[in-house]
């Protein structure tokens, strides 16, 4: 029968073979999947939220009459909170009550939530969603960080595809939702907002009944210095890249200015770090190459993950003229490959410690993925695209978790929060970035072929197009005339197109990082790092005994 330890806070077991620990004692599969399954809760409803839009925002930002800018906005928003809050997440669960901060999270989820589904103008609702992205980034890195307080290095692997399960579940099952519920005349996508709710109130009372981890106090500073810094550098950046080329020229003073602005916040954050007490991004932690490294695949596998949940709804709902409905449930190929993927690449990995060919093939993958989506039109044959798709989730389910996996692996338990959230913070950077960088993109490249496509039909194409009531904005294709719509459709579909093209080279990079990384098998116990450096120490010693005692006898 299970107890409580007072001395850890975690519940006692009797020790089977394959049980893992945490604070030296035993938890079995039954305990843990128990602890997991508020989790996994928590994490669906981050996920949920961040994709549950993705097929209603077409109709959202119609409804609040606004364009392709705000349409990149309101998705790079809560990317943005998200990535800003990840570090100091995991910082502020390296020194406080990780159950209590996952709570925390949920609760401003929640708040976000409630309100955004209120929204009467864009600028509202993308405040709102940046609430929900702070909820949010705390779910995913919290998420990440008690896995590993739980669970031994060998065994991580296997239910890290728990959690890549249920990504992949929450990917699939936000844009069907939200496709759905926006097609229901009695629901409308204001309840996109407020269906993950109820899921996150369950996960509050699951979480509480069921995690039990040691709490650590001691007197510490947090630093809200370097999480203001770090802010404000990627805000800067991606409001640059939002409006470079439409409000302003690429060359001109106002790049000049954001671009050197953010270069000089982001040295100042460094300088910060490097005298922070309690750093938020410890910068010893880039002295290992492991973790320098994944980093940096994690910056560019962002870009390939978050281009292939964001401009997908834009391509089968304009480009194909598909509802919302079918938008998600023509993305299946893609959730499939993820999920089978990572939950086939968790499992193998607990079997044999290995990790590495899972990175290096799925960089491969992924940049093949995206580089074959790269042709699609509005007219290309679905059964291509799904193909194409398969093989760019196939590559993304076997890079995420186990990025963070492999870093998790080369730190002391001390730093295991700020090092899984340092990955996850750089997948989210190169998300926002990515978003951003190619919204910007896709918006000038629809304009681009919709002139050519204008120019082909013949002066009188202007008129017909202003009387179809696009107003700059994103178009009622159903209002359009028949040869301009097919116009905006070719647009959108080679603009989307050119979207997933651009970034192939980004996820190629991810591929090229990972064939350096060194692999180090996993270890069978969360103290094997310890005992390691213990047996080192002890053999030293020994050595030190032995050469001793020879020189003793030589000198008599």
């Amino acid at each position: 029968m299970a107890t409580t330890t007072p001395a850890t806070g975690v519940r006692d077991g009797s020790a089977r073979p394959g049980d893992t620990t945490t604070g030296g004692t035993q938890m079995t599969h039954r305990q843990i999947m128990e602890a997991l399954s508020g989790l996994l809760l928590g994490m669906f409803v981050a996920i949920l939220s961040s994709t549950i839009v993705s097929n209603a925002l077409p109709q959202i930002i119609t409804d609040l009459g606004g364009g392709q800018s705000a349409y990149t906005w309101v998705v790079t928003a809560a990317l943005l909170s998200m990535t800003a809050t990840t570090p100091l997440w995991g910082k502020l669960a390296d020194l406080f009550s990780k159950k209590l901060l996952v709570q925390i999270a949920l609760i401003i989820y929640v708040a976000g939530s409630v309100v955004a589904g209120l929204s009467q103008s864009t600028g509202m609702l993308i405040a709102c969603r940046v609430v929900q992205g702070i909820g949010v980034g705390g779910l995913t890195a919290l998420s990440q960080i008690i896995l590993a307080a739980m669970i031994a290095p060998r065994e991580r692997g296997r239910y890290s595809g728990y959690l890549g399960a249920t990504f992949a579940v929450a990917t699939v099952g936000g844009p069907l939702l939200g496709g759905v519920i926006t097609d229901t005349d009695w629901l409308g996508w204001r309840w996109c907002f407020y269906v993950g709710v109820p899921f996150a109130i369950i996960a509050l009372f699951v979480l509480q009944k069921t995690l039990n981890l040691p709490v650590v106090k001691r007197q510490v500073k947090v630093d809200w210095a370097g999480a203001f810094f770090i802010s404000a550098a990627v805000s800067l950046l991606l409001i640059w890249v939002t409006f470079a080329g439409d409000k302003y020229d690429w060359m001109s003073w106002q790049t000049a200015v954001m671009v050197l602005g953010a270069i000089a916040l982001g040295g100042i954050f460094v300088l910060v770090e490097s005298k922070a007490s309690e750093p938020i991004i410890p910068l010893r932690l880039f002295r290992n190459r492991t973790i320098t490294l994944a980093s940096l695949a994690s910056l560019f596998v962002g870009v390939a993950m978050f281009a292939g949940t964001v401009f997908f709804s834009q391509y089968f709902q304009l480009a194909r003229n598909e509802s919302p409905t079918m938008s998600g449930v023509l993305t299946i190929p893609m959730i499939a490959g993820l999920f089978v993927s990572s939950t086939a690449s968790g499992m193998i990995i607990t079997k044999t410690g290995k990790w590495k060919a899972w990175l290096v093939s799925g960089g491969a993958l992924a940049a093949g993925g995206l580089g074959m989506l790269g042709t699609i039109r509005y007219d290309t044959t679905y059964w291509h695209i799904a193909i194409f798709m398969a093989v760019l989730g196939l590559g993304l389910g076997m890079m995420m978790q186990n990025l963070v996996l492999c870093t998790q692996n080369q730190v002391d338990p001390s730093d295991l929060g700020a090092a899984s959230s340092v990955v996850t913070f750089f997948r989210s950077l190169g998300g926002a970035i990515g978003v951003s960088a190619l919204g910007a993109v896709m918006a000038h490249r629809v304009t681009d072929y919709v002139k050519e496509g204008l120019a082909e039909l013949g002066p009188k194409a202007a008129g017909a197009m202003g009387q179809g009531g696009s107003g700059g904005g994103i178009p009622d294709m159903d209002k359009l005339p028949g040869p301009i719509r097919t116009v905006m459709e070719s647009a959108y579909g080679h603009g989307v197109g050119d979207v997933f093209l651009y970034s192939a080279p980004f996820a190629l990079l991810a591929f090229v990082v990972t064939l350096f990384i060194k692999e180090v098998a996993l270890k069978s116990s969360s103290t094997d790092a310890a005992d390691e450096k213990a047996a080192e120490t002890a053999d030293a010693k020994a050595d030190s005994k032995a050469d001793a005692k020879t020189d003793a006898k030589a000198d008599k």
